[in-house]
């Protein structure tokens, strides 16, 4: 019986996540810059059939490892080149982290209800779901970690699971390079605190180490083969221990960036988080409040004091946060502690930013988001009074709030808010199909160059200042100018092709 309400829980957890990751999934354009980068290399791997040497634009692409693109790209063969099945790998995987974190926390806290409670955490968590629903690595990078987390706690009962850390290592590794690093020592210092010394002798963490990181180890011997130190000084130099040491692209960030990041996309859980957290340190001897203090702990000081911030970069912290979280929703779901005033209050804020959005989104007229705000409204309001009433039932108010709020907000067109920060690619991507031929080289007097118009235009579109401009003009080159430039610049003898979007096309006649 016990087993059988074991795997209920398990496929409920799937399909609610499948559901809210994959809903209305590719109903908006690729984002800049991840997600119309990955696309275009699956794009060229899909078309030539070159998966060894990823290339991008006809260039070698030696940023990041290939099992994204990869993955992409097989999709791409089943479904066609789409913005469903770009994302699709990503949204798949890390749907899958849920139950797995159920999972993990299931062999940790050695309870169903506060594993149950962190996996509920992360699947309503905004960013875990948001990221998630990208063509980004950090999804698939947790779900191989959470599986790798897996794997150990049910090594201590059967040391044949430690193969599978060695493979997950590996996954880690091919998906998103040097972060095994980091993971992979706070998986080794978890072992060590959880008192697991006799693993570190078994032949089968040993061969899984061996097996697994086979596939890594060859494809990157391959490509310092075939690229030399230019895959070295790209890869491992520009793009992972610079960013330790230097703001890369100027983007930089005090230190307490990422606690920002946390308030900023934390609600409601982060009014859990801090008695979470005093939990997990009073149980840093228990295998869930080591891991929960040095996951927190090891990852957050990371990235912290790395000078490149990333909003992104702190998604792996969220698994250790949700099982923090969780445990403290189970003491208050079987003690019945609360904080009637900090908790109303807190919520009462989150009501009246819902109220706030019926407003926006009423004059913005956008019905989805109208009904969005209406439901986060009545959630917080009821949860709020049932705290005030001692009432536990709160919590499950939370989650399917929380939850109906995020599949709204994922069927509207706005889940990718950064698409507003410049110009629809999509109507210039046709202007450009119509005209041009694929792969030619295009000059705009835009600010800078966005891979996701390279995609949708099947063309190579840089960015030039006005001058660069003139002269390749004169050189019989493709320009694309927004009209400021196109007053500045001589259009003798050249013929306007089109216009879209504020931008026109033209080449020399």
């Amino acid at each position: 019986m016990r087993l059988f309400r074991e795997k209920e829980w398990l496929f409920s957890l799937l399909v609610i996540s499948l559901a809210l990751w994959l809903i209305f999934l590719g109903n908006s354009p690729l984002r800049d810059w991840d997600e119309g980068t990955y696309a275009i290399v699956a794009r060229e791997i899909y078309r030539t059939g070159n998966w060894l040497y990823p290339t991008i634009q006809g260039e070698p692409f030696l940023l990041k490892p290939p099992l994204m693109q990869w993955l992409i790209a097989w999709c791409y063969h089943l479904g066609g080149v789409q913005e469903l099945t770009t994302r699709l790998p990503g949204a798949v995987l890390t749907a899958l982290g849920v139950p797995l974190l159920y999972l993990v926390g299931r062999l940790a806290f050695n309870q169903s209800l506060p594993a149950l409670f962190a996996a509920l955490v992360y699947l309503t968590m905004l960013p875990v779901v948001r990221h998630g629903r990208l063509a980004m690595l950090d999804g698939m990078t947790i779900c191989f970690f959470l599986l790798l987390l897996f794997c150990l706690l049910k090594a201590r009962q059967n040391q044949k699971y430690a193969l599978g850390v060695g493979f997950c290592l590996g996954l880690i590794i091919l998906t998103k390079g040097t972060i095994v690093l980091l993971l992979g020592a706070i998986a080794t210092l978890f072992m060590l605190a959880d008192r697991q010394l006799a693993l570190l002798k078994s032949p089968y963490l040993w061969v899984g180490i061996v097996l697994g990181n086979a596939p890594a180890i060859a494809w990157y011997t391959t490509q310092w083969q075939h690229y030399g130190n230019t895959f070295l000084e790209v890869h491992f130099q520009a793009q992972a221990f610079d960013r330790l040491l230097q703001p890369v692209e100027g983007n930089s960030g005090p230190v307490w960036y990422y606690l920002l990041e946390l308030l900023k996309y934390g609600f409601p859980w982060l009014l859990f988080l801090p008695g979470g957290l005093y939990l997990a340190w009073k149980k840093r001897h228990n295998t869930w409040g080591s891991l929960v203090m040095l996951g927190t702990i090891i990852y957050l000081g990371t990235i912290s004091l790395m000078r490149t911030k990333l909003p992104w970069y702190v998604m792996p912290l969220y698994p250790f946060l949700a099982l923090a979280i969780g445990a403290n929703l189970s003491e208050i779901w079987q003690n019945r502690h609360f904080r009637v005033r900090s908790w109303t209050i807190f919520l009462a804020i989150i009501y009246i930013a819902g109220l706030g959005g019926c407003v926006y989104f009423f004059l913005k007229k956008e019905p989805i988001l109208i009904v969005m705000s209406i439901v986060l409204t009545i959630s917080m309001g009821i949860a709020a009074w049932l705290i005030k009433q001692r009432d536990r039932n709160f919590i499950p108010v939370l989650f399917s709030g929380m939850y109906l709020v995020l599949a709204l907000l994922m069927s509207s067109q706005s889940w990718i808010w950064e698409l507003n920060e410049a110009f629809p690619v999509k109507p210039v991507a046709q202007l450009i199909r119509a005209n041009v031929s694929p792969g030619t080289q295009i000059y705009t007097s835009f600010a800078y160059g966005r891979p996701s118009l390279d995609f949708y235009s099947d063309c190579k579109v840089t960015a030039a200042t006005v001058p660069i401009l003139q002269k390749m003009l004169s050189n019989k080159s493709y320009l694309l100018l927004d009209n400021e430039a196109l007053q500045q610049i001589n259009l003798t003898g050249s013929k306007i092709i089109g216009a879209a979007n504020g931008f026109t096309l033209l080449n020399k006649n």
